[in-house]
């Protein structure tokens, strides 16, 4: 075995073990920035939500919307923060300190009630501490670039306690490969950030089926609902895609903007209070059938569009749960 060899095994060990305290960390963070905002101190985010007042539901959501709009105009004044995607594909290096605060705002806006997922802070924080980790090993370039990218893969992976789904966000959206050398790297350390994130996750399903037996009928079912599926994602991606600002917004018209659509999530949270959050209430209450078809309507309509108004405003955050939900209340 080769010296490279060595310290790139080692370096996936790393990487695995930081991802995991990385989930940890944005995990217990959110958690309290959720409580914080709705003063709960038991239960979900949903139950912390209907048991909050109607004042503290409307104005939560667009305070943490200021501080997170104020925090990102004056990060963005002094810093560049670059996507996760073109910093390891370019083989650039890691800017650890602004990419460190912005998830931190992303976790403070999401955790406050913002419709956007939670996803986007972990993948960063787990870049920032497995560069920072591994950064005095003679690792080649490609090698970096596979670290970096299951890094993401099972930061990922440790806040959803989805060892198999991290791996695959590295090797298929980060590295677009099904070389050995980064499956077997993706692998391990999402299977490693998982186990050590779990302490504060508990390994549960982001999700849990009603009936998870199959049947030729349910079968059947899902099969003739793809293509609503599909056409909704598709449908889902557009919008986002003409609500991101062509240039990321420097202005100090970024804090109202924000603080704006907070305020309007946490007035629509009066009457429904699944909205605030990265979807997982809606997915949850959905799944149960405890949503009735009026009420399901109005999310539908709604949480696309307030999670454009906060893109559009500047906010940063993850779009894989957005995703989930107007496809999930389409198929009531």
């Amino acid at each position: 075995m080769t010296r490279r060899e060595l310290e790139f095994g080692c370096s996936i060990i790393v990487v695995g073990l930081l991802a995991g305290l990385a989930g940890m960390a944005t995990t217990v963070l959110l958690h309290f920035v959720e409580h914080l905002t709705y003063a709960f101190t038991f239960g979900s985010l949903l139950d912390g939500v209907t048991g909050s007042s109607p004042v503290r539901r409307a104005v939560g959501p667009m305070i943490g919307g200021a501080l997170a709009g104020f925090g990102w105009w004056v990060l963005r004044r002094h810093y560049e923060v670059p996507t996760l995607a073109s910093t390891i594909t370019n083989h650039r290096a890691v800017p650890r300190v602004s990419m460190t605060l912005d998830a931190a705002l992303q976790i403070l806006v999401v955790g406050s009630g913002a419709s956007l997922g939670r996803e986007g802070a972990p993948r960063q924080v787990a870049v920032v501490l497995g560069d920072a980790g591994t950064s005095r090993w003679a690792l080649t370039p490609h090698d970096r670039e596979i670290l970096l990218a299951c890094a993401a893969g099972a930061g990922l992976g440790a806040v959803y306690s989805v060892p198999v789904g991290g791996a695959l966000f590295a090797i298929r959206i980060m590295l677009h490969t099904w070389h050995p050398r980064a499956v077997g790297a993706a692998l391990i350390t999402s299977a490693l950030a998982v186990a050590v994130a779990a302490p504060v996750t508990h390994v549960r399903a982001p999700l849990v089926w009603p009936d998870p037996s199959l049947s030729y009928f349910l079968t059947g079912f899902a099969v003739i609902l793809a293509p609503l599926a599909f056409a909704v994602g598709t449908a889902f991606n557009r919008i986002m895609a003409r609500a991101k600002p062509a240039a990321t917004p420097t202005s100090w018209l970024i804090i109202p903007g924000i603080a704006a659509a907070g305020l309007l999530v946490g007035i629509g949270s009066v009457w429904w209070p699944e909205l605030p959050g990265n979807g997982k209430s809606i997915l949850t209450v959905s799944l149960a059938s405890g949503m009735t078809l009026g009420s399901a309507a109005a999310i539908l309509l709604l949480k696309p569009v307030l999670t454009a108004i906060f893109v559009r405003a500047g906010a940063v955050g993850g779009m894989l749960t957005p995703a989930l939900r107007p496809g999930q209340l389409s198929d009531r």
